[in-house]
């Protein structure tokens, strides 16, 4: 048994409706040799109307520009980056052994993404020493829960360069940078 919408050697194709918008075109056609005009009617599907429509659709979307979520204030920025860095150094301080390891981890993997999410299309703070050395301790921190788990403890080497970097993160921070 053949579906309908299947072409097989046996089956006829059927003419498709179209539907949709249609204009006439009357052409007159006039002889030199004979009197005779003949008028002929073709149904030809307007490309007026379509641009008219495509034009309409795309238009508004190409019209408005899209913005990117911003940081409202360098305050903020400041703001937030100091919450980041209290929150790594508190989750990386913590004891092997307490119960709250995977919960301190999970909430800073979250606090880290929104951080990141928020100020990485930033062109203005691409350039920032703050922004640079605070990027890199996340990505460390967050490269090392994400490899070994939420309780591994991380190496004191890693840790170091992890703690190094945030101190020069604020210390950016206080000057501006």
């Amino acid at each position: 048994m053949a579906s309908p919408t299947l072409l097989t050697p046996t089956t006829k194709p059927k003419s498709l409706v179209v539907t949709g918008f249609k204009s006439t075109i009357t052409s007159s056609n006039t002889t030199t040799s004979s009197t005779s005009t003949t008028n002929a009617t073709i149904p030809q599907t307007s490309r007026r109307h379509f641009v008219a429509l495509a034009a309409g659709i795309l238009s508004p979307t190409l019209l408005v520009p899209v913005y990117s979520a911003s940081a409202t204030s360098d305050e903020e920025y400041i703001k937030e980056t100091e919450e980041v860095i209290e929150k790594i150094r508190s989750t990386i301080n913590m004891a092997k052994t307490d119960p709250n390891v995977a919960t301190a981890v999970s909430e800073l993997r979250d606090t880290s993404n929104s951080w990141v999410a928020k100020y990485r299309r930033e062109k203005a703070l691409l350039g920032r020493p703050s922004f640079r050395d605070m990027y890199s301790a996340l990505n460390a921190v967050s490269g090392h829960y994400i490899s070994f788990g939420p309780t591994a403890p991380i190496p004191a080497k890693r840790k170091a360069r992890i703690l190094e970097e945030m101190d020069t993160a604020e210390k950016a921070l206080l000057r501006g940078r």
